[in-house]
């Protein structure tokens, strides 16, 4: 059974860096495709970055040059840079695997992933 865990968040201020890191059980991050995504309360989750089993990678445009997904199969860990963080950035982070086995050119959109790790919360002041 896949399993993830989220860490990492906190709360910066405008203009600074975190980095997110999620924790997978063993052979996960090698054998699917992992995307990142958040949520603000009472809204959608929105889809922010997402890596291939080949490392190709795919960025949602509010976050495109700012932010770096990235993963290491052996340590069985997905990676979010966070640079040039924004109030608006603000939001609970999750991971996820795609829901068939390492598809590719996948929509970054919650119905193509699944098995969501608890999240962790990224809060950024002005």
């Amino acid at each position: 059974q896949v399993q993830l865990r989220e860490s990492g968040g906190g709360s910066v201020q405008a203009g600074e860096s975190l980095r997110l890191s999620c924790a997978a059980s063993p052979g996960t991050i090698g054998r699917y495709s992992m995307a990142w995504f958040r949520q603000v309360r009472q809204k959608g989750r929105e889809g922010i970055a997402l890596i291939g089993t080949d490392g190709e990678t795919k960025y949602a445009d509010s976050v495109k040059g700012r932010f770096t997904i990235s993963k290491d199969n052996t340590a069985n860990t997905l990676y979010l840079q966070m640079n040039g963080l924004k109030p608006e950035d603000s939001a609970m982070y999750y991971c996820a695997t795609d829901r068939y086995g390492g598809a590719r050119n996948l929509v970054l959109h919650p119905t193509n992933f699944e098995n969501w790790g608890q999240g962790t919360q990224v809060t950024v002041s002005k």
